[in-house]
């Protein structure tokens, strides 16, 4: 029986879009070992994707009702509206969970997150069990968070003042910078001595000794992940972010919009299809389930950059045979033209 003083952990799961977040939690759900869990996902668009795909594990220690989705918007901004009454449902749940694990959308910012775990209401209830920055070790060594610097030599020379920012290598970093533990994902898709580059990267970008475990599809046991111990709210002196001089926190510097497209007889043409598009418009990110002709079960479609992955998860809902994608881009992405090309 759970002491009346006994913090229920939490364990907060960062990382930039398509790093492999909701892969490793759903390999977490899978070797629960009877440990109760609660899932709070949280996504930057219309469309719980990730939401979907971990209810549909069908795990008896992660009942449906004990994941909580919050879409269109980020945990890190919203935490009185959404975060506090999405905590509050799960401690009401009987039994308690023994762990609750929040999967932060891939824009999000972990320490204003962090920071609600001091509110009264939270703070003698619950305890940050540590925080784990899941990393696209591809997506890194393509140099997807770094400033091309012809690119960057350009901006300048046709405008001497002008204040560069990369927003992609902010959230990245402060993500980074956060993190108790680093899981360097899709190694897969990474030659021994990139890896060796990446890791060191990304130790260097970290002023703390973080671990970094090296994995491919989200394959890490979970005993590694939770019951790290940090408390975390007690620590945050030592996690410094891009933002800690702001009053608050926007994301203004990405747009997310959902496209309705027919249905495909050619699922592998479609995501040739899509990879073009995601060239052309420079599109971070882009996900969701499309209908393919005469079959039963959706595909479910996700690309990062211009590499995609689909497959098909489990048969459409009666009322629900919709194929809709979430794309997310940089601020200015021509919405309008990659519709077009999208519905074509």
């Amino acid at each position: 029986m759970r002491q009346a003083m006994t913090k229920i952990p939490v364990t907060i799961v960062t990382g930039f879009l398509g790093s492999g977040k909701t892969t490793l939690i759903r390999h977490v759900l899978e070797h629960a070992h009877g440990r109760r869990l609660a899932l709070i996902i949280n996504e930057f668009g219309d469309v719980g994707v990730d939401g979907t795909i971990l209810r549909s594990c069908g795990i008896d220690t992660c009942p449906d009702e004990n994941i909580v989705e919050l879409a269109n918007g980020c945990l890190c901004c919203t935490v009185a509206d959404d975060f506090i009454p999405a905590i509050e449902a799960l401690l009401a749940r009987t039994p308690q969970p023994d762990h609750i694990i929040i999967e932060t959308s891939g824009l999000a910012l972990p320490k204003p997150l962090v920071k609600a775990f001091d509110w009264p209401e939270i703070r003698t209830r619950l305890t940050v069990d540590g925080v784990i920055a899941v990393v696209d070790g591809a997506a890194v060594a393509d140099g997807r968070f770094a400033d091309d610097p012809a690119k960057l030599a350009a901006q300048r020379a046709a405008d001497g003042a002008i204040d560069h920012e990369n927003p992609l290598e902010e959230v990245y970093e402060d993500q980074l910078l956060c993190a108790d533990m680093v899981v360097l994902n899709k190694a897969d898709l990474l030659t021994a001595e990139t890896a060796r580059r990446v890791m060191a990267e990304i130790r260097a970008a970290v002023p703390r000794a973080v671990k970094v475990v090296e994995t491919r599809e989200g394959r890490v046991d979970p005993a590694v992940l939770l019951g790290l111990g940090a408390a975390v709210e007690d620590d945050l002196a030592q996690r410094p972010s891009h933002h800690d001089a702001e009053e608050g926190h926007d994301h203004d510097d990405f747009e997310s919009f959902v496209v309705d497209i027919p249905a495909t007889s050619d699922p592998a043409a479609l995501v040739t299809r899509l990879a073009a598009i995601a060239e052309q418009f420079d599109v971070l990110r882009m996900k969701g389930f499309v209908e393919v002709s005469g079959k039963p079960m959706r595909l479910l479609v996700q690309g990062v950059g211009q590499r995609f992955r689909h497959q098909f998860d489990r048969p459409w809902a009666a009322d629900d045979r919709r194929s809709r994608l979430v794309v997310i881009g940089e601020k200015g992405i021509d919405r309008t033209a990659i519709a077009a090309s999208l519905a074509a």
